[in-house]
């Protein structure tokens, strides 16, 4: 093992080559092919360095080895002056040995000297939960346990900390109720041999930084990340079509099968292959560039629905820490939502709501929606799973609304379902259904609706926005507001076109 920062490995390097050695080569040698991390990574990083945060008041009193203005040789030389002054807590310490850097988020000095490693994720943990489900962070504690030992440091235990999925605010947040270690000692230790083989598998990939290594696709490109070299080895080294094998089944033993023998299009798949219904559905459509429509099925549906329709959508964010009393660790948090009321004779009214940056928005939207919904009437959504849990959450929640609440929930019936069914069903859906999909199909004439949108132009965008309005000027915060606002708008808009589009087809 060459003893080499330039050639070695950090924690995230060994975690890559586990999932793939030639993506670590990439990140090493070739990281231009590689994707940059989206808005939702991001987020995602945001989010884990919030929580990592927290995890370390878990550990009091300690000291943390600061991450910029610092080179790794001096994050080294920190870390050891601190054990030997015998601080208790040290958060990020930072060691070496034979090539491979690691930096512990939590080492905890215990009364008989040894040492315990704690790991922070920003996933959640619950009874229901295997150690498999956390096996890519098993991993990580392994690589530190290695060094660590290899050093000479005495250690103890090893644990993930993981945040408590039943936990329930209550008036203050209570981080010892928050988070929850999970003790993963025996599993890393006997790792450990692996990780030997490993890293000389992972030193013998990388001493050659000329020759890429020919690994296929497979399903380690997606697990247990999705990989940033995803396109660079799937589209440009392979031409892999945006629509193949690969979106008609699952990702597994059939399509990788059918890929070794050279079969990717649509076009090639044996008729033997499709074993399902559906499958064969989307197939026939794809190849003959056709739709279906089973009027008989559509009729029925549209003669469930009673005027007026109330077409609502909802708008969601989440937190992993929670900041709001009854709310649970990435509890879906109801901030929004638009309501268009579509009478008999095609009048439209038009109602909305749109919560208060920097407070719980839920209360308020619930008064709001029983206000603005009737008992009895249809209420009409789109992918009703998404809609009823989050009602039945509030329900829970806000038990004095819950007789309101399940009423309207009784009322609900899913636009989605003549898609989903397939009751109306052509080849360029590719075998979805979402409503931006389904939408300028039936209308046509909305198919830019959103991309002419300001700011915010898909879900995620306002899951984003609404947490961040608080700390935005005002005449900003008024600007997303108002595009919140024409965003949700438009969802429920698109329902009347796309119910308007389904009449049509009759």
């Amino acid at each position: 093992m060459k003893n080499k920062l330039s050639l070695g490995l950090s924690k995230s390097l060994y975690t890559r080559g586990l999932q793939c050695s030639k993506s670590l080569w990439l990140k090493k040698y070739k990281r231009e092919v590689l994707a940059q991390p989206d808005e939702a990574t991001q987020a995602v990083f945001a989010t884990g360095d919030v929580v990592g945060g927290l995890a370390c008041q878990l550990f009091p009193d300690g000291k943390e080895v600061p991450f910029h203005g610092t080179s790794f040789d001096e994050k080294i030389k920190l870390t050891q002056q601190w054990i030997d002054e015998g601080v208790e807590n040290i958060y990020e310490a930072t060691f070496q040995y034979e090539g491979v850097l690691v930096m512990v988020d939590i080492l905890h000095k215990e009364d008989d000297g040894s040492w315990e490693i704690y790991e922070v994720k920003s996933s959640t943990w619950s009874a229901k939960k295997t150690l498999k489900s956390i096996q890519k962070y098993i991993d990580d504690a392994a690589i530190q346990y290695y060094v660590l030992n290899g050093l000479g440091l005495n250690i103890s235990k090893a644990a993930i900390t993981l945040l408590n999925s039943n936990y329930v605010y209550v008036d203050k947040l209570d981080i010892h109720q928050l988070f929850t270690h999970v003790n993963v000692s025996q599993e890393v230790e006997a790792l450990q041999e692996g990780v030997i083989s490993h890293l000389q598998l992972f030193q013998q990939c990388l001493s050659d930084p000329v020759n890429e290594p020919d690994i296929d696709i497979g399903a380690h490109c997606t697990k247990p990340y999705p990989c940033d070299a995803y396109d660079y080895c799937w589209k440009k080294q392979r031409n892999m079509p945006d629509y193949s094998v690969f979106n008609i089944f699952n990702m597994g033993v059939k399509p990788l099968k059918l890929y070794k023998q050279g079969l990717v299009n649509i076009e090639d798949i044996p008729e033997e292959a499709l074993t399902s219904e559906n499958q064969k559905l989307t197939v026939d459509a794809w190849l003959n560039k056709a739709h279906f429509i089973d009027k008989p099925a559509i009729q029925g549906f549209l003669d469930r629905l009673t005027y007026p329709i109330y077409h609502l959508d909802f708008e969601t964010f989440q937190n992993a820490v929670p900041q709001f009393n009854q709310q649970r660790p990435y509890q879906q948090i109801c901030f929004q939502y638009s309501l268009h009321i579509e009478h008999e004779d095609g009048r439209l009214e038009h109602k909305e709501f749109l919560g208060e940056e920097g407070t719980d928005p839920r209360k308020a939207l619930i008064e709001s929606m029983i206000k603005d919904i009737p008992d009895g009437v249809t209420v009409l959504v789109y992918n009703e799973s998404f809609e009823k849990t989050r009602i039945k959450e509030l329900a829970k929640d806000f038990p004095q609304y819950s007789s309101a609440l399940n009423q309207i929930n009784a009322c609900i019936m899913d636009l989605a379902e003549p898609f989903q069914k397939k009751h109306y069903y052509d080849y360029r859906l590719k075998g979805k259904y979402s409503i931006k999909l389904v939408m300028p199909l039936l209308a046509p004439h909305m198919a830019n609706g959103y991309k002419e949108l300001s700011l915010v132009q898909h879900g995620g965008d306002a899951m984003n926005t609404f947490p961040k309005l608080e700390g935005m000027d005002e005449e900003t915060r008024q600007e997303y507001r108002k595009a919140l606002l024409a965003y949700c708008k438009l969802d429920t808009f698109s329902m009347v076109e796309v119910l308007k589009g389904l009449r049509g087809l009759l």
